[in-house]
């Protein structure tokens, strides 16, 4: 969630931007943290110019190119000072050149799991509040597993490996025109509810290498559709000039991600669910080779077929470690292999029904 200043009398620029539904308001974006009790995360930007919060949705072409591409039109605020709050006890925090921050610290003994809401502050240069932000921050129950997922072409069809197509879906719908897979909701929902209780659902974090400027965008995406809520590990911010690249680099950071999800919660065991459309085959084949008594199964939706070969032989190497594997096209292929190797009982397939 994101907070600004209160406004006090706008100038004429400011007016012109909020007609644009932009704000030059000193903002604070936090995104979705997580962890445990020996390490704990929230992160975000601080930025001095940046889209509003989107009310309105619309079937026009125009207004949805422009929505898509205020998402881009973004000036961060670098070098920042931040304080939080937790339990209370003052955490602070540096934001980096590129207006990007991230508190981290310990805490002692349990936490209570769920959600937790929490106030990030920028201080000026004597200490006072120039401005803050809302977010919240996920203490997962300690269930039997974890879900990382990537998002598009596994879960939101894409075309990613079709810029073309990519770029047309993005630019002519939003958040609640953009279509999920056929059947994939109904798996995520089975699996944030296999061998567990409605009070402790498995925990989900959507790994992508979409950028940090999609976050609202696919926060109401999974919203609207009735995905499971999680905790968001994007990429980095692009300008509105590098608009027809995004989500085609920088995936070598996304290991790293999921690496540091791995490293947080070492006693509990993961999911990993991807597409063959770009690096997912690759990245989770180096995942179970760096953390093989983590991952207990690896799912890849088939999407391109020019990977597919290639696919098979890293799926090979993949159920060779001892690593279930399924490769599938329709998510009903998916939610049989899940029941077949227990992460959805019966039980909770006919409560689902």
């Amino acid at each position: 969630m994101a907070t600004v200043n209160p406004v006090q009398k706008k100038s004429v620029k400011t007016r012109f931007l909020n007609w644009l539904g932009l704000t030059d308001q000193t903002t604070i974006k936090l995104y979705h943290g997580y962890g445990q009790s020996h390490q704990l995360m929230i992160m975000g930007h601080i930025f001095s110019l940046s889209p509003m919060p989107q009310h309105k949705y619309t079937k026009s072409l125009l207004k949805n190119s422009f929505s898509l591409l205020r998402l881009f039109i973004v000036r961060t605020l670098p070098d920042a000072t931040l304080q939080t709050e937790w339990k209370g006890r003052k955490i602070y925090a540096k934001g980096d050149k590129n207006g990007f921050f991230k508190f981290e610290w310990k805490d002692e003994g349990e936490l209570e799991q769920g959600w937790h809401e929490l106030t990030v502050h920028l201080l000026n240069e004597v200490g006072g509040i120039k401005a803050e932000g809302k977010g919240s921050i996920y203490i997962p129950h300690f269930t039997q597993y974890g879900y990382i997922s990537d998002i598009d072409d596994t879960f939101l069809i894409s075309h990613s490996a079709n810029l073309r197509k990519r770029l047309y879906l993005l630019f002519t719908k939003h958040a609640r025109t953009r279509k999920p897979f056929e059947g994939v909701v109904k798996h995520y929902q089975l699996l944030t509810a296999g061998l567990t209780t409605p009070e402790a659902p498995n925990p989900f974090f959507y790994v992508s290498s979409s950028e940090w400027n999609l976050y609202d965008f696919l926060l109401e995406f999974t919203t609207v559709n009735g995905l499971p809520r999680g905790v968001f590990l994007l990429n980095v911010l692009k300008q509105w000039t590098q608009l027809f690249k995004t989500g085609q680099n920088n995936h070598q950071t996304k290991f790293t991600r999921i690496v540091r999800i791995l490293e947080n919660y070492p006693r509990q065991r993961f999911v990993l669910l991807g597409d063959s459309s770009q690096h997912d085959p690759q990245i989770y084949e180096a995942v179970v080779k760096h953390f093989p008594k983590q991952i207990h199964a690896v799912y890849i939706r088939d999407v391109h077929e020019v990977n597919k070969e290639n696919t098979h032989l890293i799926l090979s190497n993949i159920e060779s470690a001892g690593v279930a594997c399924c490769f599938f096209q329709h998510s009903t292929e998916a939610i049989l292999h899940s029941q077949k190797i227990g992460l959805i009982p019966e039980q909770v397939l006919v409560e689902q029904q």
